[in-house]
C-alpha cells in the first residue's frame, strides 16, 4: 500500500478515489463522488493546501443506480492539530445536523450550537468512515 503522502502527492484524484471508496464502504448502499470545491482559490493554493492535508471536500452522494441523494452529502474536512491528524464530518444540507469531530476519539455536535451531543441514529456510519480515514491518512496513528 502506497505511503499517505505518496498517494497525497501524486495528484487530488488519488486522495479523491481514497475518500471515496471508504465512504463508499462506510455507507452502503450509497456511492460517493469527491468535489474539492476552489472557493476562488488559484490552483497553486489548492495543490499546497492539499499538500499539506489541510483541506476540505464535498462527498456527493448517489443511490446505486446513480440518483443524486443531495440530502446525504457531507463535507469533510481535515487538518492536522500539532502532530494529530484531525477531522470534521457533516451533512452539507441543514444547519440542525449534528456534525462529528473525530480525533482521538469521536465527538459529536449539535450543529447549530456546537455544543456535544449523543450520536445520532445515522452516525455509527459516518464514525466508521472517519476512523478509516484517518487510520488511512496516518496509518501512524491509532
Amino acid at each position: 500500500m502506497p505511503s499517505p503522502e505518496s498517494a497525497i502527492g501524486s495528484a487530488n484524484t488519488d486522495l479523491s478515489r481514497l475518500v471515496a471508496a471508504a465512504a463508499d464502504l462506510c455507507r452502503k448502499p450509497l456511492r460517493h463522488a469527491v468535489v474539492v470545491p476552489s472557493l476562488g482559490r488559484t490552483a497553486a493554493e489548492a495543490d499546497a493546501e492539499t499538500q499539506s492535508l489541510d483541506l476540505c471536500l464535498r462527498l456527493e452522494a448517489r443511490t446505486p443506480e446513480g440518483e443524486r441523494v443531495p440530502a446525504e452529502d457531507l463535507e469533510l474536512e481535515i487538518y492536522r492539530s500539532g502532530d494529530a491528524l484531525n477531522l470534521t464530518l457533516a451533512w452539507c444540507q441543514g444547519d440542525d445536523q449534528p456534525l462529528l469531530w473525530q480525533g482521538s476519539h469521536p465527538v459529536w455536535m449539535d450543529g447549530a450550537t456546537g455544543l456535544r451531543s449523543s450520536c445520532p441514529p445515522q452516525g455509527e456510519p459516518l464514525e466508521a468512515l472517519a476512523r478509516r480515514l484517518r487510520a488511512l491518512l496516518r496509518p501512524d496513528q491509532g
